[in-house]
């Protein structure tokens, strides 16, 4: 029949209607083929829980109308459901009479089999009309199927047995319906595993924007998928959008081409005005963008952009484009997005390991999961890839059908040489980088810092004369740096890969240049040949105990560049002084030596790391080491005192973790004004810290957790005023200091029992010093300073008469805490304290009674109900000088400020 027969086509609802079988079909191919059919923006009638049998023959009669095409899954058991079986005889009517397209596919039955039932087929067949039709209508029922079959099976389609490869099967469907539908649809990834959930949250911003110009950045790393999504993005919607514009490879367009920016503009216009436009200039091209697209809802994404000035030119102003519109831009920069002001970025996550381990099964072994025998082997090259689309696939594709001998050799290759395929994707954002700096920051990071506190790393790489601050928020925006839990640095190994190979890579080019030793066979070979060159910069050797291997200092001398300086349980003899006098990061775990060697130069060392070391002292001989920031001899078990900090005038962070010998923290810690930490956990020797401790305006932490000898924190701890963390549990602290309640800094602390926010913490601090068991006298005791002191009195157990003049010998007394039984006691010796301390005449008080509650004006505040007024006095501390409380027949605080 020809078209010009048919008649009049319907309104098409779905580009496709998908008619099976359900349990032999549905849980693998089909399901396959319907997502495949979906990311490739192909609106697509699937039962996929088999849910439609309860709907009206007219709604699904629609539903098949409405369908530009059907296809038709032939199975084994296909004709024993007289539902496909009705399906198909609606399908084959809607081609005849609207020119349906009709693609059968056969899932292991023959295509003979289904033009003329035999076998099980013909008898299912059989069976189901049996079924169905009464006896008058069995034979014409019967014949009606028999038509159907007949006839949709003679069209052209796809046996499942002819193709090996179920899922390159799906893609060569996939992309065969794409054509009969005509549309100018993109090709994305044969495997969408894990995408359909990324492109719907995009989605689901862009609906929620659709009243205003929604701008939309998709950032990540190289190879991590940005383009993919975008595409199925693009796919899914762009059917919304009467003008819209993909365009692709902004990057590599700007770079090989002179007039790349220009031709973007063109190529921007001639697909959203559906004509050949010309461009002559850039700013001709904002002009035109502005002017011709101004009111039109357009759907736009940019593909690969590095440079602002790509956005600025394609959609530098949100006026130019009418409201509904969309644009997606993928990029590697985050800083682009944030200068363009979009209004959301979608972080492209990695792959999870399920993820991750089916991409690379469908690519290494054409199935969703590995081959039992190859199961660990391709685990561990899901586990190099780290979630990475690209080396998944790359190497997945690489591996496929090779011998278990391969594999093996390949994994042990990718621990020194990186694939070229994945490198090269990855090497483009280390190449964009603009100067040299961030380029060795990236290099320093990948070799001797991952895994490192932010902050550290940044102090350490500024005194190598790097510009860290800048530099590594340049890299994080680059998605070459990741910022992880408690702040750290974390890069992907791959990245970390990438950065290695660039270095062996120049040394290859030039031998003898190489910057940056961390292979563990280099190192060793360059440390017992005494090859090193002035070339090194850093190098790093970790060896996992202190063995007999034992090298010469000597192996250093050419070193004269080393600024970076890693040694795990290393053994070193001879003369210190051959090592650099550049070093500006020293980590050397176990520290051979029971004193750091007079010629051993550091004066230029910011960070010096002796965990683990041999220490008895610090050093014989001090050198004055004025750059040095960050001292850390935790887990030193000879360690019996601290170094002189008068020679170490800028240290930020003292870290003396687990050093059970120590003993004495020298008094000139007391004169470093630039101290942030104090960290002495676990130190169980040591005694009580150095009055100059108290007096350190800069400290923010301090830890004592564990000083087990440690029995007193002084009064003078209110005068450390940036004092933000204080943790001193497992002390032998029986007493929080007064003053402690008085400090405007702090705001987390932990010690005798107490732990939490300061803010929660303090009332119960407070109340503790309230205790019966209280001796009246026990707590006179600095309060704030030497002019400012406390008294606790419990009357029932205190001679009144001797209370005048016991208070008039405190000459310093402020504040003054009455404990009674009775509202006539307190009244009494409330007037007492006021009349010999203060010299305050009773005819100056106004005493009132409400309730169990009193008030003496201006000096005095009373409690009766603890739980009425607890609230309030908890939320009073920071704001009255001081304040006790606690649940009794009645109580006063008098507080003279």
């Amino acid at each position: 029949m020809s078209s010009s027969s048919f008649s009049t086509k319907p309104q098409w609802i779905y580009d496709v209607f998908i008619n099976f079988r359900g349990g032999d079909t549905r849980r693998n191919f089909v399901s396959h083929l319907y997502y495949a059919l979906s990311n490739a923006g192909v609106n697509t009638f699937f039962d996929e829980e088999n849910l439609l049998k309860g709907m009206q023959l007219e709604e699904l009669s629609r539903a098949i109308e409405g369908s530009q095409i059907a296809i038709v899954v032939f199975s084994e058991t296909y004709t024993e459901s007289s539902w496909c079986l009705s399906e198909l005889e609606k399908i084959v009517e809607c081609h005849e009479t609207y020119g349906q397209t009709i693609v059968p596919i056969f899932y292991d039955v023959d295509p003979s089999v289904v033009r003329h039932p035999t076998g099980h087929f013909g008898d299912a067949l059989e069976a189901a009309a049996q079924k169905k039709y009464s006896a008058k209508d069995r034979e014409y029922g019967f014949s009606r199927w028999k038509i159907a079959l007949a006839k949709a099976a003679n069209f052209s389609g796809w046996d499942v047995k002819n193709h090996r490869n179920k899922a390159k099967l799906v893609k060569k469907i996939v992309e065969d319906i794409l054509t009969k539908l005509d549309y100018a649809l993109l090709s994305i990834t044969e495997f969408p595993i894990g995408l359909e959930p990324r492109v719907q949250e995009v989605i689901g911003v862009i609906e929620n924007q659709s009243t205003k110009v929604c701008i939309i950045g998709i950032w990540g790393m190289g190879g991590s998928g940005k383009t993919t999504i975008a595409k199925a993005i693009y796919n899914q919607i762009h059917r919304r959008f009467m003008d819209k514009s993909f365009i692709e490879n902004i990057r590599e367009v700007c770079e090989t081409d002179g007039r790349g920016h220009v031709h973007l503009q063109e190529q921007l216009l001639s697909d959203v005005l559906k004509t050949k436009e010309k461009v002559r200039s850039i700013g001709m091209g904002t002009t035109m963008i502005d002017k011709r697209l101004s009111g039109k809802r357009t759907f736009i994404v940019l593909d690969d952009v590095n440079e602002f000035g790509q956005l600025k030119n394609l959609c530098g102003n949100r006026k130019w484009f009418g409201q509904g519109s969309v644009i997606i831009i993928t990029t590697r920069d985050r800083r682009l997005l944030d200068q363009l002001k979009v209004d959301y970025v979608y972080d492209v996550d990695k792959m999870d390991e399920n993820e991750s381990l089916e991409l690379f099964s469908w690519h290494a072994f054409n199935e969703a999961k590995p081959k039992e025998d190859f199961n660990e082997l391709a685990r561990n090259v899901v586990a190099y890839c780290g979630g990475l689309p690209l080396a998944l696939e790359v190497l997945g594709s690489y591996l496929n059908e090779r011998r278990k001998k391969d594999w093996e050799s390949v994994l042990s290759k990718l621990e020194r040489i990186p694939n070229d395929q994945v490198q090269e994707k990855l090497r483009i954002s280390f190449d964009g980088l603009s100067d040299h700096m961030e380029k060795d920051i990236f290099l320093d990071i990948c070799c001797f810092f991952i895994g490192k506190d932010r902050a550290y790393i940044t102090e350490i790489l500024k005194g190598c004369g790097l510009h860290a601050d800048i530099g590594i928020t340049v890299l994080i925006d680059r998605s070459l740096l990741k910022v992880e839990k408690n702040n750290k640095l974390g890069m992907h190994q791959l990245l970390r890969d990438m950065g290695r190979e660039i270095i062996c890579e120049s040394s290859r080019k030039e031998p003898g240049k190489r910057s940056r030793l961390w292979f563990h066979e280099d190192v060793l070979d360059v440390l017992t040949n005494n090859t090193g060159t002035v070339a090194i910069e850093g190098l790093a050797l970790k060896l996992h105990f202190a063995g007999r291997d034992c090298f010469n200092a000597y192996a250093f001398e050419e070193m004269k560049r080393l600024r970076l300086l890693q040694l795990d349980h290393v053994q070193l003899t001879g003369d210190y002084g051959y090592l650099s006098k550049q070093l500006r990061w020293i980590s050397w775990q176990g520290f051979p030596s029971k004193y750091i060697p007079n010629n051993f130069y550091l004066e230029g060392v910011i960070a010096m790391d002796l965990k683990h070391s041999n220490l008895r002292l610090f050093w014989k001989e001090p050198q004055v080491l004025k750059w040095l920031k960050i001292l850390n001899l935790s887990h030193s078990k000879y360690l019996t005192e601290t170094p002189n900090f008068s020679k170490l005038p800028n240290l930020e962070k003292l870290i003396l973790k687990d050093c059970p010998r120590l003993c004495k923290v020298h008094k000139s810690i007391g004169d470093l004004c630039n101290l942030h930490l104090i960290n002495l956990k676990d130190c169980k020797t040591l005694g009580n810290l150095p009055r100059g401790v108290y007096k350190l305006k800069s400290v923010k932490t301090l830890i004592l957790s564990g000083c087990s000898k440690i029995d007193k924190l002084e009064e003078d701890i209110v005068q450390m005023e940036s004092l933000t963390t204080l943790i001193a549990e497992n002390t032998a602290l029986k007493q929080v200091p007064f003053s402690i309640v008085n400090s405007k800094s702090i705001g987390y602390i932990s010690l005798c029992g107490y732990e939490g926010f300061a803010r929660n913490v303090f009332p119960s601090i407070i109340r503790s010093w309230m205790s019966p068991t209280l001796n009246p006298l026990s707590y006179i005791s600095p309060f704030c300073s030497t002019s400012s002191y406390l008294v606790s009195l419990d009357m029932q157990s205190y001679n009144s008469g001797d209370l005048g003049p016991m208070l008039r010998s405190l000459s310093n007394l402020r504040s003054i805490l009455v404990r009674c039984d009775t509202d006539s006691q307190i009244s009494k010796q409330v007037r007492t304290i006021l009349d010999n301390v203060y010299g305050v005449s009773c005819t100056e008080l106004e005493i009132t009674s409400q309730s169990s509650e009193h008030y003496l004006r201006s000096y005095l505040i009373g409690i009766g109900s603890y739980q009425d007024v607890f609230n309030t006095l908890s939320d009073s501390i920071s704001e009255v000088p001081f304040f006790f409380f606690v649940y009794l027949p009645s109580l006063f605080i008098l507080a003279i400020n």
